[in-house]
């Protein structure tokens, strides 16, 4: 292993703070956090091959579980902010079905499944929050959404699916090899003998986009407001009378759809992070049980506090309060179980976890006040 410098370990540490921290952005800028998290998630491993001497064979399995992580903040924002039920419902679909494949792929090994169960949530969000940035969302009807999602299933993710994942093909490796890059490459002299050819496709390109912007342009009815970055700056929001009744049902009891949602989510997010790291020894029926106890400590805990007239206003003070809770059930778990604790894979499965049931406590109320009939 190579000797780190302190500018490795600063480069590290700036691009996988961004990592956790960008994520935390998406409730509330909603489009231009998510689009940074899908770039910086494309050149994260770049940036430290050329700015860092860091061996980057045990990243793969933590950059695929902040991936994870950051479809899940995501998915977590929809309670929040999304007015829309139907869209609701299809993005929630979209991404369990997703989460589903990425369990299947990672107990069984088959490429195939990603294709079966192309990542069609994270564009699917992109597009409504587009949407949301001229127009109200509330009037989107159900034959758009499925166009929308439809369109961007078969048109945009299988292909793409398919090349990353059946053909296994890097896009920033294969423009190398096409431009000459690499000494196995058999395009290079070819194009560089036909710039112009080159220049010439990039302007046709350019123009189809060009006519595809314009055709849109009129078609398109015309914005209802000014763009709007912020997730607040044209939501209405639901009276605080409503946030009081969706805060006394959700505190009503400990065992509702909303805990075993939890807990389905959770138990699929850690049995994708256990997989993928490569020390982790968790069968997916124990992970089920830990985390089910997890998620049912941590709802009890949280309904006694309120039951008792306490309310958590800060969402840092919320999250530090499940963060200690957590900290100290892996604590007790291994008193009473014995065994050596992995502390680098349990601090990343804490930190995910309760940034997770923190956002899912907080957003889930929104959703029950916004559709009070979502809490039967």
């Amino acid at each position: 292993m190579p000797l780190l410098s302190p500018t490795d370990w600063l480069v590290f540490i700036l691009v996988v703070g961004l990592r956790f921290l960008l994520p935390l952005l998406i409730p509330f800028f909603p489009l231009p956090a998510i689009v940074a998290c899908l770039l910086l998630d494309g050149v994260d491993q770049t940036i430290f091959q050329v700015f860092t001497n860091l061996p980057l064979d045990g990243y793969q399995s933590y950059d695929k579980a902040l991936d994870i992580y950051y479809l899940s903040v995501a998915y977590i924002a929809t309670f929040r902010n999304w007015t829309n039920d139907y869209a609701f419902q299809v993005s929630r679909f979209l991404y369990y079905y997703r989460l589903v494949g990425v369990v299947l792929f990672e107990l069984l090994g088959l490429r195939a499944l990603l294709l079966i169960f192309p990542n069609t949530f994270e564009y699917f969000f992109i597009w409504y929050e587009a949407v949301r940035l001229w127009w109200e969302p509330r009037r989107l009807s159900r034959r758009t959404i499925l166009i929308a999602a439809a369109a961007i299933w078969i048109v945009i993710k299988l292909p793409q699916e398919w090349w990353i994942h059946i053909a296994q093909r890097d896009v920033t490796d294969t423009i190398k090899a096409l431009l000459g890059g690499t000494p196995e490459s058999p395009w290079g002299p070819l194009l560089a003998e036909n710039w112009l050819l080159i220049a010439a496709a990039l302007l046709i390109i350019g123009a189809a986009i060009f006519f595809l912007y314009r055709t849109l342009r009129t078609r398109l009815p015309r914005p209802e407001h000014p763009m709007a970055l912020s997730a607040d700056a044209y939501t209405e929001q639901p009276a605080p009378a409503r946030f009081d009744d969706a805060r006394a049902h959700v505190y009503e009891r400990v065992f509702d759809r909303y805990l075993f949602e939890k807990v389905a989510l959770l138990s699929l997010l850690t049995i994708i992070f256990s997989e993928m790291l490569p020390t982790s020894t968790m069968r997916p029926l124990n992970v089920v049980i830990n985390v089910a106890a997890f998620i049912i400590a941590n709802t009890a805990i949280t309904t006694l506090l309120a039951r008792r007239g306490t309310r958590v206003a800060s969402g840092i003070v919320h999250f530090a309060v499940v963060l200690v809770v957590n900290f100290g059930l892996v604590l007790l778990r291994g008193l009473l179980l014995g065994g050596a604790t992995n502390w680098l894979n349990a601090t990343v499965f804490i930190f995910l976890l309760s940034v997770t049931v923190t956002l899912f406590d907080r957003f889930v109320l929104f959703r029950l006040a916004r559709f009070p009939g979502m809490a039967h």
